[in-house]
């Protein structure tokens, strides 16, 4: 079994407890995932199975997609509404208000990490210290928002959609608004919608895979992995070249410079190439191995 699949997280859950579950239902120890998400996260989940999981870094720095919950006039240590109550002075505050504020965190921005995230210093977890009571300087980190826009509110929360690159902490973001709006602000609520290509409306909920297992039909739940490269052109190999390229060998070649999908004769999907100066190597194989 091998392929992508792409699961609605449901609350409550982390990616781990995900992986794990699946692991069970598929009978299959090799599976990963891109881009994790906070429990109280629901939305897309983008793993990867079988000789998929070779994959698995190429899309770790796929922009992401989210529909976010701004809470105004609350601060807490986690930064969202999971956390301890730190601050805020409740306040009405307009859509004009908050679209004011909204122009300042698009684009490059610089964002400090939370203390309650799995960034590592000196070989401990910052929020392995932040659970002691301690807390530490933390840098600056370059992020990049590409979008940030009000799509509605509900239940007092301002709804945001939220398009914005590896590394960004969207908990964050909705404190600093709230930072900069003078009342104080975290997140109540986070749902990823998009993953690099990969839109949730697609994504299978748990049950729907488990459902699918028991019928014995799971591995047509999955994504062919060189969906992940649809932007490289492909190119075909002779059962000679195949031959080379199962072995590790490099291939002489006149096709331009560049990235490929390289497929067999027969359409398999055998690697990621790169091209240079006549000559193809692998960057990265999908063949499984016997």
């Amino acid at each position: 079994m091998n392929g992508i699949l792409l699961i609605d997280k449901p609350a409550g859950w982390t990616s781990s407890d995900v992986v794990a579950k699946l692991r069970g239902v598929l009978h299959e120890k090799r599976i990963g995932h891109s881009g994790t998400l906070d429990p109280m996260a629901t939305g897309l989940l983008v793993l990867f199975v079988g000789r998929a999981t070779r994959a698995a870094e190429f899309a770790e720095s796929h922009d992401k997609r989210y529909l976010a919950a701004l809470r105004l006039g609350l601060s807490t240590d986690t930064q969202d509404i999971t956390g301890k109550p730190v601050g805020g002075s409740p306040r009405p505050v307009s859509r004009e208000e908050l679209e004011a504020v909204l122009g300042h965190f698009r684009g490059e921005i610089l964002q400090v990490p939370p203390m309650y995230s799995a960034i590592k210093r000196k070989g401990q977890k910052l929020y392995e210290i932040a659970r002691r009571g301690g807390e530490v300087e933390r840098e600056a980190r370059p992020v990049s928002i590409r979008a940030l826009e009000i799509v509605g509110a509900e239940n007092g929360d301002w709804l945001l959609d939220v398009r914005c690159s590896k590394g960004t902490y969207v908990r964050t973001l909705c404190h600093d608004i709230g930072e900069a709006l003078g009342c104080g602000g975290c997140m109540s609520a986070l749902r990823r919608t998009e993953a690099g290509d990969f839109k949730l409306k697609n994504a299978h909920t748990l049950e729907q895979v488990i459902d699918a297992a028991a019928r014995g039909e799971a591995e047509a739940l999955l994504l062919p992995v060189d969906r992940l490269f649809a932007r490289y052109p492909g190119l075909k190999v002779s059962p000679t070249g195949e031959r080379k390229v199962r072995c590790g060998n490099r291939l002489r070649t006149a096709s331009p410079e560049g990235s490929y999908r390289l497929y067999s004769e027969s359409g398999e999907f055998l690697a990621l190439v790169a091209i240079k100066n006549g000559e193809m190597r692998t960057l990265k194989s999908f063949f499984e191995v016997s």
